[in-house]
């Protein structure tokens, strides 16, 4: 039986039980323990959700149409290749789509530096994101990344302010937002691009 299913179950009769005030705890630690996850399956959820053969957000994109037009920049510094934004159309109705950009490669991972966005790039997408409230576009969003760039150079640009400064806007953006985890949704470079009106997580995805 898969192991969802079986958490499932664990969880039904835990609620069953209080239901009914019956006290089966010792029962139910026992059941947990016996079918917890192990660290190695953890371990391979997360080499799935990091691995370069899974598509990534140009990819969902080409799929979704056939029509994008990248747009570069954040109007202050520069544009970052990790944090990529555009428009398409899909069913005869542009969208704007914003995502963190990974390759299937090394050389492609180091020309995006591994979906690894700078400050840059969260501006970029905030300004695209208004962008698409001026002309009334609906925004959606692909988070693929294990957390913001770390390095000094980020720190120095204000990694922290470009984060908080989208977590406010995009709250209160008067057009609708999807966010699609496609691979890792990771600390505040994943909340960076991640505030929308529904949020969903594909399979495999952490």
């Amino acid at each position: 039986m898969d192991e969802s299913v079986i958490q499932s179950k664990i969880e039904e009769i835990k609620v069953l039980a209080e239901k009914e005030n019956i006290n089966i705890s010792k029962e139910l630690d026992h059941l947990k323990a016996k079918y917890a996850p192990s660290s190695e399956d953890t371990w391979e959820k997360v080499l799935l959700a990091r691995s370069i053969d899974r598509p990534n957000t140009l990819d969902y994109i080409n799929l979704i149409c056939d029509d994008f037009i990248e747009l570069h920049g954040d109007r202050h510094f520069g544009d970052d290749p990790a944090m990529i934004g555009g428009i398409g159309t899909v069913d005869g109705r542009a969208v704007t789509f914003i995502g963190h950009q990974r390759g299937h490669n090394m050389k492609e991972n180091i020309a995006r530096n591994y979906g690894w966005a700078y400050p840059e790039g969260y501006r970029k997408a905030l300004r695209l994101a208004k962008q698409a409230e001026k002309f009334r576009r609906p925004v959606v969003t692909f988070i693929d990344t294990a957390g913001a760039y770390p390095g000094v150079n980020a720190e120095e640009r204000g990694i922290g302010e470009a984060i908080a400064v989208n977590l406010k806007e995009f709250s209160v953006l008067k057009t609708p937002i999807l966010s699609f985890i496609i691979g890792e949704g990771g600390s505040g470079g994943a909340l960076g691009i991640g505030v929308g009106d529904k949020i969903y997580m594909l399979e495999n995805s952490i």
